[in-house]
């Protein structure tokens, strides 16, 4: 495979391009480092097999020119903020669905079939069915973020039937591990490395998530692209299980040595599309052989001690 890789320097995508070329790949990695990190590719740099691409997927012409001679496009970049979509509302729209969009031409122009695609569990809102399956009713959609995924998802599926492509699409849950650099936990540690003795908390502690760690996200990508499907599908990416934000908060706080007291600010949703209840059906990933190694908890404490361990990430994404 010559994978072309989206978001090379970010959290998972350069996790994605290690493991990529661990197995023998050769990988053309593509990001305009607005969020990702040097950091992150230090380790790739020094492979023969990888080559970096400075551009912005806004960007068609300097994106046409650096897919050339790839075969895999696996599209991870994407703005993530969820928390703050309402905020900036045309970011969403730019960089994750106008950006598909570019990638998908760019990818037809170059003759490149095959397209992973990072979508989001936040596409099925606050769902009615628990454990959510990927065939689950489609509720209005919470998030501008959700929104934003499932257009791309929309045109992904619009391409397999009008050009012949073949994709694969990830509804994620939350994903955890070495090199995270976005999301509550990153939040708690920055919150209690300032203050040991309180920790504030959006909403009131009891919103349930799911985690999974980053490897055995990884893995399950890699299951799923040996054996593709020959138009489009989706694919659930989670654990079976979850735990509540009290939890985790209880988690991390044991690994920090630190008992803070708690203010919480009430009510069943942090922000706006942040859904109270989020659970994957993910049997269908399953049935290709693919389980997860790390419990919901493990996730939490190996990210908790990555971060201690590299607080040169808190500093950058404080």
């Amino acid at each position: 495979m010559k994978a072309f890789v989206t978001g090379a320097a970010g959290f998972i995508g350069s996790s994605l391009v290690d493991r990529l070329l661990q197995d023998g790949h050769t990988v053309v990695g593509y990001d305009n480092f607005s969020t990702g990190q040097e950091a992150f590719l230090h380790s790739a740099s020094g492979n023969s097999q990888f080559s970096l691409f400075r551009g912005d997927l806004l960007d068609p012409f300097t994106l046409t020119a650096a897919m050339r001679g790839c075969d895999t496009v696996w599209h991870l970049a994407a703005n993530a903020d969820v928390r703050f979509g309402t905020s900036h509302p045309r970011r969403d729209l730019e960089q994750n669905t106008l950006v598909t969009a570019n990638v998908l031409e760019a990818m037809r122009v170059n003759g490149i079939r095959v397209i992973l695609f990072s979508s989001t569990g936040s596409v099925y809102g606050e769902a009615v069915v628990i454990p959510t399956p990927e065939n689950a009713p489609f509720p209005v959609q919470t998030s501008l973020y959700g929104a934003s995924k499932m257009a791309c998802e929309g045109l992904i599926a619009a391409y397999c039937e009008g050009f012949g492509f073949r994709a694969a699409v990830f509804r994620f849950v939350s994903i955890l591990g070495e090199r995270y650099t976005h999301g509550h936990v990153l939040d708690f540690v920055n919150k209690l490395k300032t203050d040991p003795h309180r920790l504030p908390v959006l909403g009131d502690g009891n919103q349930r998530k799911s985690y999974l760690y980053i490897q055995d996200c990884i893995e399950a990508m890699l299951t799923v692209h040996g054996d593709m499907p020959e138009t489009f599908d989706v694919f659930n990416l989670g654990i079976d299980e979850y735990c509540t934000v009290k939890d985790s908060i209880g988690w991390i706080c044991a690994k920090m040595g630190l008992s803070p007291s708690l203010e919480f600010a009430g009510g069943q949703r942090g922000w706006v599309g942040d859904n109270p209840f989020i659970f994957l059906d993910t049997s269908k990933v399953r049935n290709r052989g693919w389980s997860s190694r790390l419990t919901v908890r493990e996730a939490v404490e190996k990210t908790v001690d990555y971060l201690l361990a590299n607080p040169w990430v808190l500093a950058v994404r404080a």
